[in-house]
């Protein structure tokens, strides 16, 4: 069959792309966003990309268009295939159709921390010799790959995303997957451009609880209001809850401020050989370990094995990923582009660097910052930080002024090499520069490497 997928440079789309092109299926793909790590994976699959969208990109010969979420009414693609009477159908909806079913599916949601539980799930299974299937919205250094099939009849990890599904299906994209277990992980308003509160987005995330058989689990974090509002709608499964609180069965303890050693207690008890220490930093990321330790124990998994599997986790790409270190500076790449998303990392980051300072390098790009959301959190959420490079990207609508106005250690910037040349200028020898987007921010990771290196001459 020959697959056109429209959008196929999103993380979620490029990873459908690796699975079909795995199922044997001819691919191509089009985007305006094509850039790496993303473009580098499907090239080196042997999948046709083609930069910008145009209707003769759509020709009468495709078996099958899979259309982005990304995509609207209006797209010369969308309208192309629409006017042709192709076959047409929705990224999440091909997943469901073609790879899940007879899969046990482990479906891991919430605002934060998506990619990084799903990763650390699927090295976890892939220990224990499971040989799972995965779609992730990222790579994962342990596998190189954002997607594959895995054994047959083995477990597969699908990140789950609330967004919408595509222009034709307004319904959140987990909502497709029906898993034997969902992760529910947190839960707070963000995607400001499709839902009006974060009411809304309780009712999608209970859709997806209603789709959790009876056999299946509800593993829950605590001290999470959302989703205890979510599930006080219902359940038919059972839940469990995993977080710090000393009522919830899965546990942690933190053994070390940065969170780099902690001790994994179980239904109140040590479990034995139940010691983490990795390479991660910072509480968020012990939440993310725990909620993928409960997922695999249910799927049996030994809990001393996978403690010890976590201390040979790779994080995924653009999740606190070390892109260099030039004359004593690191320069670490982070996806982080919540309020929430950005002070757990800098909070992590800031009690793993007992010498030097934190550098935070921030463009707030994502459809919420872009709409000014959640701006009012900025000020607050960059404490952990010595010093905040903000970055104003085209199109923002508000003016960034005001916040850095506020702050004594914040200073903005509207052009990438001047930023450049700011941050390059202010670092010194054991010190962090943490850069945050959600997109890929002009290359400016190897634009600081290179100008340390010449900084360095």
């Amino acid at each position: 069959m020959r697959l056109h997928i429209i959008g196929i440079c999103g993380t979620f789309m490029g990873s459908l792309a690796l699975l079909a092109r795995e199922l044997g299926h001819q691919v191509s793909g089009s985007d305006t966003n094509v850039y790496p790590p993303m473009s580098t994976q499907l090239e080196e699959a042997g999948i046709a990309l083609v930069s910008g969208y145009r209707a003769e990109n759509v020709t009468a010969d495709i078996d099958l268009v899979v259309v982005g979420n990304a995509l609207s009414r209006g797209n010369p693609e969308v309208e192309a295939l629409l006017d042709a009477g192709l076959r047409y159908t929705s990224g999440a909806q091909w997943l469901a159709d073609h790879v899940l079913p007879g899969r046990r599916v482990i479906a891991v949601a919430g605002t934060h921390g998506k990619t990084t539980t799903a990763s650390l799930l699927a090295w976890l299974l892939e220990s224990a010799g499971l040989a799972p299937g995965f779609l992730i919205g990222g790579v994962p250094r342990n596998f190189g790959v954002s997607a594959r099939l895995g054994d047959p009849g083995a477990p597969f990890v699908v990140e789950a995303d609330e967004y919408d599904t595509a222009f034709f299906d307004k319904r959140s994209k987990f909502v497709h997957y029906r898993p034997e277990i969902a992760v529910l992980n947190n839960l707070e308003f963000d995607h400001a451009d499709i839902f009006p509160d974060l009411a809304a987005i309780e009712r999608q995330f209970h859709h997806l609880v209603r789709t959790v058989p009876g056999r299946g689990r509800l593993l829950v974090a605590d001290g999470q209001p959302a989703l205890d509002r979510v599930i006080d709608q219902g359940a038919w499964s059972p839940v469990v809850y995993f977080g710090d609180q000393a009522s919830s069965p899965w546990r942690f303890t933190l053994e070390r401020p940065d969170a780099s050693r902690f001790q994994v207690r179980v239904d109140g008890e040590r479990a034995e050989d139940g010691v983490v220490e990795w390479s991660l930093t910072g509480e968020h990321n012990a939440r993310n370990a725990l909620a993928a330790l409960a997922s695999a124990h249910h799927l049996g998994v030994d809990l001393a094995r996978a403690c010890a599997a976590l201390s040979r986790f790779q994080t995924p790409r653009r999740r606190q990923e070390v892109r260099g270190e030039i004359g004593g500076v690191q320069v670490i790449d982070d996806f982080a582009h919540h309020p929430t998303a950005i002070a757990a990392t800098l909070e992590g980051l800031r009690a793993a660097t007992p010498r030097g300072r934190l550098l935070a390098v921030i463009e707030p790009r994502s459809n919420t910052m872009r709409l000014g959301a959640l701006r009012d959190r900025l000020k607050a959420c960059v404490a952990s930080a010595d010093a905040v490079f903000w970055f104003e990207p085209e199109g923002l609508d508000w003016s960034m002024d005001a916040l850095v106005d506020e702050q004594a250690h914040g200073s903005l910037h509207h052009d990438l090499d001047a930023l450049v040349a700011a941050i390059v200028a202010t670092a010194l020898p054991q010190d962090r520069i943490v850069v945050m987007s959600n997109g890929g921010f002009g290359g400016i990771h190897e634009l600081l490497l290179a100008a340390l290196a010449a900084k360095e001459t």
